[in-house]
């Protein structure tokens, strides 16, 4: 039996889709929202998580590098859990933080339930799974200029927080927040933050 833990941020779309997996005799799925992630992945020491990277709170966790610890406390002593994202393939960046956090597992979330189910199985395994269809998504998200960390820092620009609460956020000096907006504007081409920002969001990196 594989044990699934399913994180989304809609208490509707995660019971739907646990409803649908729950179908299948070999997989168990628990289902829950970002907040309560963690703990529930140390209770039920899953195998495969899957997460949505379009849910606000996922992809906050994910700009601030918090996904690596959600898999530690699902993995557990000795255990190994498997991450599967469900991706926009039009959305490069979190495609892009999903295999910085090494993600085993990808599917386009316009795909049919069965490749889910397929995926999961696939993970369960320790094997992984490229949807095909992300194809093109994985080749923009390589031409990101932006390394992890500054597309972290954008990120949150873009949210609206000022640079006193990018710096608390990361744990990071106001200075070197300074400097990676400097760095992100002269990558990106961009005339200054804002104009970085607009950039960025039409390119889909947040």
């Amino acid at each position: 039996m594989i044990r699934l833990l399913l994180v989304h941020d809609s208490g509707l779309l995660r019971s739907a889709l646990a409803s649908v997996i729950g179908t299948e005799a070999d997989i168990e799925a628990t289902a829950c929202s970002w907040p309560d992630a963690r703990s529930k992945a140390r209770s039920l020491q899953p195998q495969v998580c899957v997460v949505d990277t379009d849910c606000p709170a996922a992809d906050k966790a994910a700009r601030k590098g918090e996904w690596g610890k959600f898999v530690a406390s699902a993995s557990g002593e000795g255990g190994e859990c498997g991450l599967l994202v469900l991706v926009n393939s039009e959305r490069p960046g979190p495609l892009r933080r999903a295999h910085e956090a090494r993600a085993l597992g990808y599917v386009d979330k316009d795909a049919p339930p069965q490749r889910l189910i397929e995926a999961i199985r696939r993970v369960a395994r320790k094997e992984r799974y490229v949807d095909d269809a992300l194809g093109y998504g994985f080749l923009q998200a390589a031409k990101i200029p932006l390394t992890e960390r500054e597309l972290g820092v954008l990120s949150l620009a873009a949210d609206g927080a000022s640079i006193p609460e990018i710096a608390r956020t990361l744990h990071l000096s106001t200075g070197t927040i300074r400097n990676y907006l400097a760095a992100i504007t002269r990558k990106t081409g961009a005339r200054n933050r804002v104009d970085a920002i607009r950039i960025s969001q039409c390119e889909g990196w947040v």
